[in-house]
């Protein structure tokens, strides 16, 4: 059995009794209370070595350690094993040390090979030199680490409920609350729970990485699904998932899942629920009562070290709880609308063309363009229905439909009776008011080239003469006939269309 290793000050200190004080294996055993093969050992290495005390003298303890025990293990006839290799080749499915170890064997079959076991322990004191264990410090009110407990509590209809559990940083402060189902709708509406419970937001969000969540779950830039950002950005926090495969990135919460299984669920499982809102009922006292808890090694608990570390540095909850939202790509189509589930719905017209990204939720529609809003409009879930604001049509539609009869009337009554009364029978005389709006607008531009007072005269002639269009009015008023004295309306006939005679033609 070789002798046991000693701390370097010791191996040291034995140096020096032998090298300097001349002292027997035995004496520098009692000494220094080690057994004599140990001295024996590390003399010999030293002799070996070709080191005497004033070189010893002068060495720092780790490069006498390379002198006195790598040096030697170099010298050795045995192959030595390509142990980054073989680190790399142990991640494969279905690889062993014992299938690596007899790789190696037939590669160097005409030479001196490990054993099994030393070819296992020299493997093994390599990788202990990869690995790195590092103890996580949470700062107050940095983290908030999200997962699904793995047991599920069956309720009487068939269905199950799924319990969300969340645990911050550096309190460990727990929040559990049941769910339908673990889809992106039940994380996040979960997570907008625990946002709420907790009364404030974190700097980041740690979640596992599930695909409802994570759209590319990348160790170096994961990328989260538009939804979740959309969620992020409401509460001004982040998402930062844990690497796949390594559950010492969520270690909080992988520990309060496992607590929150003994401490809750395991209470449960004689209870029968019917709905999901039972069972939240069901966990709410024995929730109170795990982070009221006190600590095993820790003074205090859950609720206080909350209220002492976290709860200070959470940043303000928004005013208003976040509504889930997804994202659809939409073009603005030249009626300047875009579709939307078979509704139509307006944008600024100057973005004809344009693909825009809508933000649909369950009673908003937003367009997004390059990630500003250019409209918003309440949902609508009539099929083949259009939600038109006016501020987004261009100049001539919005004049035309601000045109309604009664404010066409109004206009004729500002001029004259006359007026008035042509305008209210273009608007009768037509299956549709809206017919008649041109001919409207006609009598209003003849006011604008001709006057007021010369439009009332030629609408009272109009009248008398029982033709009231607007190219009866328009021609009586480019024959001036409406400054002489009242007209025949017998005399009077179009010079564009003969065929009108006057209402005493027909009599």
């Amino acid at each position: 059995m070789p002798a046991p290793r000693i701390s370097m000050r010791k191996m040291k200190d034995v140096l020096r009794l032998k090298l300097d004080a001349k002292l027997s294996h035995e004496q520098i055993a009692k000494v220094l209370q080690l057994s004599k093969g140990v001295v024996t050992k590390y003399v010999g290495l030293a002799a070996a070595a070709g080191l005497d005390w004033p070189t010893v003298q002068t060495l720092e303890e780790v490069e006498l350690e390379r002198r006195l025990l790598v040096a030697p293990q170099k010298l050795r006839d045995h192959v030595q094993p390509d142990f980054a290799r073989l680190h790399r080749e142990l991640h494969r499915k279905g690889m062993t040390l014992m299938l690596l170890w007899e790789e190696y064997r037939a590669d160097y079959a005409d030479q001196q090979t490990y054993g099994y076991s030393q070819f296992c322990e020299n493997y093994r004191r390599f990788a202990r030199q990869l690995k790195r264990s590092m103890r996580q410090v949470h700062r107050a009110g940095e983290k908030l680490f999200i997962d699904f407990a793995g047991p599920t509590i069956p309720l009487t209809d068939g269905g199950r409920a799924h319990i969300f559990v969340a645990a911050m940083g550096a309190s460990s402060y727990t929040f559990v609350c049941a769910t339908e189902r673990e889809t992106m709708a039940g994380w996040l509406e979960s997570t907008a729970r625990a946002l709420t419970f907790y009364g404030g937001v974190p700097a980041l969000i740690v979640p596992d990485n599930p695909r409802a969540l994570i759209g590319d779950a990348n160790r170096y830039e994961p990328r989260s699904h538009d939804t979740v950002l959309d969620f992020a950005r409401h509460y001004g926090t982040s998402f930062l998932p844990a690497r796949p495969y390594h559950p010492q990135d969520k270690a909080k919460a992988e520990s309060a899942v496992q607590i929150v299984e003994r401490w809750i669920l395991a209470r449960l499982r004689h209870q029968s629920f019917a709905t999901i809102h039972a069972v939240n009922a069901a966990i709410l006292p024995l929730l109170k009562q795990l982070n009221d808890k006190p600590f095993q090694k820790l003074p205090g608990s859950r609720a206080s070290a909350f209220a002492q570390l976290d709860a200070p540095a959470l940043q303000p909850l928004p005013l208003l709880r976040y509504e889930l939202a997804r994202f659809k790509s939409v073009k603005v189509h030249m009626d300047y609308h875009i579709e939307v589930e078979r509704h139509r719905y307006s944008v600024p017209h100057a973005l004809v063309g344009q693909m825009l990204e809508a933000r649909i939720t369950h009673t908003t529609v937003e367009l997004l363009h390059r990630g500003h809003r250019v409209a918003s409009h309440a949902r609508n879930q009539r099929v083949g229905g259009f939600t038109t604001d006016a501020t987004h049509m261009p100049a001539a539609h919005r004049a035309h439909m601000e045109w309604t009869p009664q404010r066409l009337i109004h206009w004729g009554e500002s001029i004259g009776p006359a007026t008035a009364e042509c305008v209210t029978r273009l608007i009768t005389e037509n299956k549709h008011p809206e017919h008649g709006y041109r001919a409207c607008l006609g009598l209003l531009s003849l006011a604008k080239r001709y006057g007021r007072p010369r439009l009332e005269a030629a609408c009272t002639v109009a009248l008398q003469l029982g033709a009231c269009q607007y190219r009866h009015v328009r021609d009586i008023l480019a024959n001036n006939r409406d400054r002489g004295a009242s007209p025949d309306s017998c005399d009077w006939i179009s010079p564009e269309h003969a065929h009108v005679r006057g209402p005493g033609y027909y009599q």
